[in-house]
């Protein structure tokens, strides 16, 4: 019984030890300063100051643009199967293939049209 559990037992030991010992060598190692100093409260040479986070609202064109670029990312994800796979599907596939292509260029052209890809 031991020999078919014995990989997951493997797994679940490496699974423990790793995320373990690298919080383990994070605090070993560490060279940060462990205090405050008027010197860490300076602004970084970048200009950003390492006071309060400032909230910073985005315009619902942002979120859309992210939603569209998510859902056409994973519509070409599917792609990928239809791609290994085409060969054996012959004819079928391959119509399957550019059906599938329409539908995205349709979508994608039906969201140009209405002007969610603009950032006016």
């Amino acid at each position: 019984m031991l020999d078919n559990w014995l990989p997951f037992l493997i797994y679940a030991i490496f699974a423990l030890i790793i995320p373990a010992s690298m919080m383990w060598f994070s605090f070993v190692f560490a060279t940060r300063p462990h205090k405050r100093t008027r010197w860490r409260e300076l602004p970084f040479e970048s200009g950003v100051s390492t006071g309060a986070p400032r909230v910073q609202r985005f315009t619902v064109s942002f979120y859309l643009t992210a939603m569209l670029f998510i859902v056409f990312d994973i519509e070409i994800v599917f792609l990928y199967p239809l791609a290994v796979i085409l060969h054996q599907l012959a004819w079928f596939g391959f119509l399957e293939f550019l059906f599938f292509i329409a539908i995205l260029v349709i979508a994608y052209v039906y969201v140009w049209r209405k002007g969610a890809l603009d950032w006016q």
